[in-house]
């Protein structure tokens, strides 16, 4: 028997779609201060992972030192410390190297977590064009230019965009976050990686321990490359911003995705979010990798318009950052982390043995959507799409119960999804029902 569709109670009489803590959240964004702390960052000559780690003005000792004590100042509700790591010789490490996260905790009133990164380390190797072997398919990001005799981890490598600008989104927004003065459900973990110029090292060990403590990591907002406006070929777009996901079309990191645009739209309704149905781009990568490889919904967020000249090399300087435009990327970011993490968690779908919860019951021929019951939820939404869309075309928002049936709709012609509300009315990520695939059957040939 079909359930009857209920409103949530908060929902029954008319309210506005922004929420005021959220709209004060993004509002405290500040362009002074992230072109204060830029300009502090790059002071220190080089981050490189290898650079120097003694001295108390230059190199990646330093620059790691000055941000773990930033963070505490920001504000004493936050937990700061080194995630500390000793890495072997290695590929692009070419040393035994003692590297340091630098993490800043703001905790929730449950364990799941939402980080927020960007990685502090830089690398100088020419710049980001410049070819380094002249074998078939070398990268030209510079795979083995810092594995040669002779490579100086501490020439001058100022890392501004790269990614001076997404390390110092994340230490405003932890500020902004924990005296922002509301009490999230989830914990929210500001970090800054090192090791990422080297083969995503800082976020891999992290992200290995996650793992293998079973940590909840409902979502991994990283940003990597998000200060520039004014790309290489000329052009100028300061109104948009790359969001890069891995598939498959109804992976937890497209549901990640498609909620930073649902809820862009709200708060920062000029900055356009444009959805890359890609892990990264061509032949590129960073730490939202780890946690997708980990099994952690994990998006990176990349600049409209790249300049690549100014990217890996000593061109990479603070007068190519826009911090109008570095701004509002932060806003997009504080707004998609503050609608999460005021939401319950999303509902999970699949049963003890991974099998999703849809069936065609009661008649055979409608589409029923099972799921447990989510902490702190008051009601659901439930989704459906025509099987060949890649976003949502219908919704319907239900009591708090863990069914509902959709009478005469075959699931073989739709995808479903189903999320959580909570009794303020914030709405989880997307939980999709995916198709099971089925194995083939073997045709034996005669011999």
């Amino acid at each position: 028997m079909a359930l009857t569709p209920v409103l949530v109670a908060a929902q029954t009489a008319p309210r506005p779609d922004a929420d005021p803590r959220i709209e004060k959240i993004a509002a405290a964004v500040s362009e002074e201060r992230l072109k204060s702390l830029l300009e502090k960052l790059v002071s220190f000559g080089t981050r490189n992972t290898l650079s120097d780690q003694t001295s108390p003005t230059y190199g990646i000792g330093a620059a790691r030192s000055w941000i773990l004590e930033e963070l505490r100042r920001s504000s004493e509700k936050l937990r700061v410390s080194f995630d500390t790591h000793q890495i072997a010789q290695q590929g692009r490490i070419t040393r035994d190297v003692d590297l340091r996260n630098v993490m800043a905790v703001l905790p929730g009133r449950s364990p799941r977590r939402i980080y927020v990164s960007g990685h502090y380390d830089t690398v100088n190797i020419g710049g980001q064009n410049v070819s380094n072997s002249s074998a078939p398919g070398a990268a030209a990001a510079g795979g083995d230019r810092q594995t040669r005799a002779g490579f100086d981890p501490n020439v001058e490598a100022n890392g501004a965009n790269d990614d001076g600008s997404g390390t110092v989104l994340t230490m405003e927004l932890a500020r902004v976050f924990a005296e922002s003065g509301v009490q999230f459900d989830a914990t929210l973990v500001f970090i800054a990686w090192a090791g990422e110029e080297q083969g995503l090292v800082g976020s891999n060990v992290h992200a290995e321990d996650l793992r293998k403590a079973n940590v909840a990591v409902e979502a991994m907002f990283n940003n990597d490359i998000v200060g520039n406006s004014l790309g290489g070929n000329g052009i100028r777009d300061a109104e948009s911003i790359k969001v890069y996901a891995v598939g498959p079309e109804d992976s937890p990191a497209r549901a990640l995705a498609r909620h930073i645009r649902k809820v862009a739209g709200i708060y920062v309704p000029s900055h356009r979010v444009r959805l890359m149905a890609r892990e990264d781009r061509f032949g590129r990568g960073s730490d939202q990798s780890s946690f997708s490889q980990n099994g952690f919904p994990a998006i990176v967020f990349r600049e409209a318009n790249e300049n690549f000249e100014r990217q890996h090399g000593a061109n990479d300087r603070i007068d190519g950052v826009d911090f109008g435009y570095l701004a509002q990327n932060a806003r997009v970011n504080a707004a998609g982390v503050a609608a999460l993490a005021l939401a319950p968690p999303a509902p999970k779908v699949t049963n003890d043995r991974g099998g999703n919860m849809l069936s065609r019951d009661p008649s055979g021929y409608d589409a029923t959507m099972r799921w447990n019951a989510s902490p702190g939820a008051a009601a659901y939404r439930v989704y459906w799409r025509d099987t060949w869309t890649n976003d949502w075309e219908h919704a319907q928002t239900i009591g708090n119960v863990s069914q509902f049936t959709l009478k005469n709709v075959n699931i073989d012609d739709f995808v479903f999804g189903v999320s959580a509300i909570g009794v303020d009315g914030q709405e989880s990520m997307v939980s999709s029902y995916v198709s099971p695939v089925r194995a083939g059957t073997t045709i034996k040939r005669a011999q």
